[in-house]
């Protein structure tokens, strides 16, 4: 009988390890948005499997939000999304005590998020950034001179776009940046919903479409890298990726990142668990994972986006920390705004004016 106990005892502990051997959470991110190491690193200390799929636009992972039964643990919705989909009942709120790094998030950036997440009940953030110019120093210095780059007349002027539409301009395909800077430069409100107003930015943007080569929201990281073009409206930590490439791969170009003098916006992606999810302990033990100072500096270190947990800063590179267009002054951060989700006859109207806009017609 001892012997069938003994046998019995070490079946249900092997069992119980290959369980434990098949935890998994299930990710999907943005694309270029992590440390890869850091996957493994959270795999070897906690034993459990990461699952990383990557999407290129907030509506693509809103349609599977909305559509039910995701499969993911973790996702990464922007801030405008996120509230819309916190009202729509997607995520589940936030155990803070199963998050004890979260003590450590920057205090101004989730009291920002909060406009978007009252009480911070849903999201935690991850990395914020801005939308700004990102060029290639030597073609534009070739086609304006010693023009400064510091305002968006560079993109909403078209005799100086034309300059510059020879070597190659691609534009984030984000009607919710877009707008919102078009609706700045016009000195609109860039939280306007007014039908009026986001006409006047679409008649804005539809300006800038003949010297438009593309619009996508991550081609054109390595775009600029390889001196394909010399110009992208992008976020701030992909247009570093793109300057760092180039330098790795010594082909001389040199790419800059500006913040436009007229301000731009501050967008805020955030760690969001779905109501679905099938694996809730193992998108805890993730989160909590990338909350650490040292987890948060090394994706920051790589990506270049800023993240929100302020210990973070005593390990990370000089080179992202130091740099104002990552972590702007606060005279910079005064000229940043956030704005708010469309109600649906806007998004319908932003949907239609946006399309026109990429199509030219």
């Amino acid at each position: 009988m001892r012997r069938m106990l003994v046998a019995l005892s070490a079946a249900l502990l092997s069992a119980s390890g290959a369980f434990a051997q098949d935890r998994v959470v299930r990710i999907y991110n943005w694309s270029d948005y992590i440390d890869t190491k850091v996957l493994d690193e959270f795999t070897r200390e906690t034993g459990i499997k990461v699952v990383y799929d990557t999407y290129e636009s907030n509506e693509m992972l809103e349609t599977k939000l909305l559509a039910g039964n995701t499969g993911y643990d973790v996702v990464v919705p922007s801030g405008t999304f996120l509230q819309r989909q916190i009202q729509a009942g997607v995520f589940q709120p936030l155990d803070r005590s199963r998050l004890p790094n979260a003590k450590g998030l920057w205090p101004d950036v989730m009291k920002r998020l909060a406009s978007y997440d009252p009480g911070n009940r849903y999201a935690a953030n991850y990395m914020w950034f801005t939308t700004g110019i990102a060029y290639n120093t030597g073609k534009l210095k070739q086609r304006l001179g010693d023009k400064p780059i510091d305002s968006w007349d560079i993109v909403f002027k078209p005799e100086l776009l034309k300059r510059v539409s020879d070597c190659g301009v691609y534009v984030l395909d984000s009607p919710e940046d877009l707008f919102a800077i078009a609706l700045r430069y016009l000195n609109l409100n860039p939280d306007s919903k007014k039908p009026d107003d986001l006409r006047k930015a679409s008649a804005l943007l539809m300006r800038m479409r003949g010297s438009v080569k593309k619009f996508h929201s991550s081609e054109y990281i390595n775009a600029l890298a390889n001196g394909d073009i010399c110009l992208a409206i992008g976020w701030a930590g992909d247009a570093f990726q793109a300057r760092n490439r180039a330098r790795d791969a010594g082909n001389g170009v040199d790419i800059s990142y500006v913040i436009p003098k007229e301000g731009t916006l501050m967008s805020l992606d955030n760690f969001a668990i779905p109501k679905d999810a099938p694996d809730v302990a193992e998108a805890y033990a993730f989160i909590d994972f990338m909350l650490r100072p040292e987890i948060a500096a090394r994706n920051s270190s790589v990506t270049n986006f800023a993240n929100s947990i302020l210990a973070s800063k005593t390990f990370m590179d000089k080179s992202v920390i130091d740099n104002t267009a990552i972590y702007p002054d606060d005279v910079t951060m005064n000229r940043l705004f956030t704005v708010t989700p469309y109600d649906l006859a806007t998004q319908r109207l932003v949907t239609r004016e946006w399309t026109r806009v990429k199509t030219g017609r």
